[in-house]
């Protein structure tokens, strides 16, 4: 997910001075990435899901575009907002399930291929979600890191660029802030 184009930087900064036109010709230069997060995240999802990917992609553009001089930095940066958005947008439905079904199934994501230890296959995300905010509550940069990591598909020095942190540190956090997130989504599941 390098800035391969210098357009997207320029875009962003112009959106976040507020260039009311800069955000739709941001968005035809992210679809492609956005559209392979949002397929990405509805792969783990159970069939007959409400939520195709275009339609995540539109309830997290919906949310985006109400922002108004937000100061972007950079790609990265806009990325790790946009899977901020995403995550949102899947918890809030999976709240609206919850709520129609009284303790039906949650809607379930992959949390494997973000962690290098073996996990249970599928974490459902309103118990991510609450682990994730009582870790922002311990650590924000930790939280932001997952974040960015597993919903922003952010690379480690994608996501030390945005928090303008070293490597070193973005694995080191990633590392320590998986380890207890799957020890809080353990204790939750017991």
């Amino acid at each position: 997910m390098s800035d391969s184009s210098p357009n997207v930087t320029q875009l962003l900064v112009a959106w976040g001075k507020g260039d009311p036109h800069a955000f739709d010709a941001l968005m035809p230069e992210v679809r492609k990435e956005l559209h392979r997060l949002a397929a990405h995240y509805m792969a783990e999802e159970p069939p007959g899901h409400e939520l195709q990917p275009t339609a995540l992609i539109n309830e997290a553009y919906l949310r985006l575009v109400d922002w108004k001089n937000i100061q972007w930095s950079d790609r990265a940066h806009f990325f790790g907002m946009a899977a901020n958005m995403m995550r949102r947008v899947l918890v809030d439905c999976a709240r609206s399930r919850d709520r129609l079904k009284r303790g039906g199934e949650a809607i379930q994501v992959s949390f494997i291929e973000a962690a290098n230890v073996p996990v249970p296959q599928r974490a459902d995300v309103l118990s991510l979600d609450k682990a994730l905010r009582e870790l922002e509550k311990i650590d924000p940069r930790k939280s932001q890191i997952v974040e960015m990591r597993f919903f922003g598909g952010l690379s480690q020095e994608e996501t030390a660029e945005a928090l303008n942190v070293s490597v070193a540190t973005v694995r080191r956090d990633w590392s320590l802030a998986r380890a207890w997130l799957l020890r809080e989504l353990k204790k939750k599941g017991e």
